[in-house]
């Protein structure tokens, strides 16, 4: 009987497959993370790539707020014709609701004449056309309600300026989600909000037309 459990105890057949059945869910986890987690990166650069490309349609295209042809085009004051248009003057903040309808804010410490939106506009920059990529083509899980298109007066310019006003544009992406596949299902990882990722650019042939 001794000798029987002796020899129980020195087998080891069957040792390994206990070892891997260890070891597998571990290095499984670790081996899908990497692939989740590098997704995530490329959903980042995506998203950055998709607010320079919203930024570009953006500073070639009618403006979002379409109140914003107004701005400096007249100027009571006479005395202040042909000189500077200080920064903040204006500020249109446009962003959409989960329908995907537009519309715009005026920002703290400035004046915005006319709140009108171009729907037209903010759905071109979002989806572009045949010519042109527009933001989700970048970023496909995308919404218009993740989308923020700013124009803020940026100190350049001058008033009754033919041209126009020219803008700070900034482009914007917030609460846009990570997309986790094998994680969400192995673990039950939630989705976690990307930072807040933007570009900036002047406005330079703004058009009063779409797009």
């Amino acid at each position: 009987m001794v000798m029987e459990n002796r020899r129980f105890c020195a087998e080891q057949s069957g040792a390994t497959m206990v070892e891997m059945a260890i070891a597998l869910p571990l290095l499984l986890t670790l081996l899908l993370g990497f692939v989740d987690f590098g997704y995530a990166f490329f959903q980042w650069n995506a998203g950055n790539k998709a607010v320079q490309a919203g930024a570009r349609l953006a500073q070639i295209s009618a403006p979002v707020a379409s109140g914003l042809v107004l701005e400096t085009l007249t100027q009571s004051d006479v005395t202040k014709v042909g000189t500077a248009v200080p920064a903040n003057t204006y500020n249109y903040i446009c962003t959409a609701n989960a329908a995907g309808t537009v519309s715009c804010t005026c920002g703290a410490g400035a004046t915005c004449q006319n709140l009108n939106v171009s729907q037209a506009t903010f759905d071109f920059i979002f989806s572009g056309n045949g010519n042109r990529a527009g933001m989700q083509k970048f970023l496909p899980t995308l919404l218009k309600s993740e989308v923020q298109i700013q124009y803020q007066a940026s100190g350049l310019g001058y008033w009754t300026r033919p041209g126009g006003p020219v803008p700070t544009i900034t482009v914007s992406i917030t609460d846009h989600p990570f997309q986790f596949f094998f994680l969400a299902g192995l673990l039950g990882f939630g989705n976690i909000t990307m930072p807040s990722m933007l570009s900036t650019v002047t406005g330079e042939d703004l058009k009063s037309t779409y797009p």
